[in-house]
């Protein structure tokens, strides 16, 4: 994401109605409208590889998984996100533009975005009632992190190494970080 704003402040409506005409994406905080930067080819490859398993696992049941043209809106903080890989089962979440209920929410870990997403994507994030998982992934080593939220509502981190399996508890499956990082040269 860019450090720099676009000079006004817009309603949540405004935003949305400009994110629909504009060519490239922008997330919104309380009012203000932060450009996207680009992802690097190891980002592109890893997601794909995210949301390519997830997709497959998830064919024919109830739950949906989005690639980074869907934007997270958290409602209580006035805010929307555009998170790499995204996956709701609540079959009231139909907005046409945003998820309002994630169960696990990706997000690839890039220099210049790994402070946002390890504090306050973190902390945003957590609002959401309905999330059970945020995942960080590395794409400068073979490294993946699960904050996942306990039975009484605290968060815990598992982190995966190498060869580990990755369990993603919120939609059941099992995935190698073998296939995370298929064809990234780590």
């Amino acid at each position: 994401m860019s450090n720099q704003a676009l000079k006004s402040v817009l309603t949540v409506e405004e935003y949305l109605h400009y994110e629909e005409l504009s060519d490239i994406r922008h997330e919104y905080i309380q009012g203000q409208v932060y450009a996207m930067s680009g992802g690097s080819r190891e980002h592109d490859l890893i997601s794909g590889n995210i949301y390519m398993a997830l997709r497959i696992h998830l064919d024919g049941g109830r739950c949906q998984v989005f690639s980074a043209n869907m934007k997270v809106k958290i409602n209580r903080l006035n805010l929307f996100y555009y998170p790499d890989v995204s996956v709701t089962c609540n079959p009231q979440d139909q907005e046409k533009y945003f998820l309002e209920c994630p169960c696990l929410i990706v997000e690839v870990l890039s220099p210049s975005t790994e402070r946002i997403d390890r504090q306050e994507k973190l902390i945003n994030y957590r609002e959401l009632k309905s999330l059970q998982e945020y995942v960080l992934v590395s794409q400068t080593e073979k490294k993946v992190e699960v904050y996942r939220r306990g039975d009484r509502g605290d968060w815990n981190l598992e982190t995966f190494y190498q060869d580990d399996i990755v369990e993603l508890k919120s939609v059941g499956l099992q995935l190698p970080l073998s296939e995370i990082y298929k064809q990234v040269g780590l």
